[in-house]
């Protein structure tokens, strides 16, 4: 980046909406960001969002089918499956001897979805 791009992209001056500030400053420190954060890193991994993804077309699927579809081993898949279960995204039932798994709501299923179509939008 040249030092022109960089003039471009900051104030020249320094100065603020004092009312915009603080109202929203007041809102950032009454909110919970960490556990917002652990979504996200979980969801920065390549695997884990193809198996995310995998899941919301889906709904269920069992460890080998997940294996299967993104092209990894089932220790991989269950290594990630059970990541995602322990930060509390992901639900897990055992029939038999099969592990099957599903996303834990449907708010993650609508920020997935949201996430490809803008990715389909910016594509266009």
């Amino acid at each position: 980046m040249t030092n022109n791009e960089k003039k471009m992209d900051t104030c020249e001056i320094y100065c603020y909406d004092e009312k915009k500030v603080n109202r929203v400053k007041q809102r950032v420190e009454q909110v919970e960001t960490q556990t917002i954060t652990q979504i996200f890193k979980a969801l920065a991994d390549d695997t884990r969002l193809k198996i995310v993804f995998c899941l919301c077309e889906e709904g269920e699927l069992c460890v080998c089918d997940v294996a299967n579809i993104i092209g990894c081993s089932m220790a991989s898949a269950s290594h990630h499956l059970r990541l995602l279960r322990n930060m509390n995204l992901a639900n897990y039932r055992k029939e038999g001897k099969l592990v099957f798994y599903s996303l834990q709501d449907e708010h993650l299923k609508q920020l997935i979805k949201l996430a490809f179509q803008q990715k389909e939008e910016v594509e266009v």
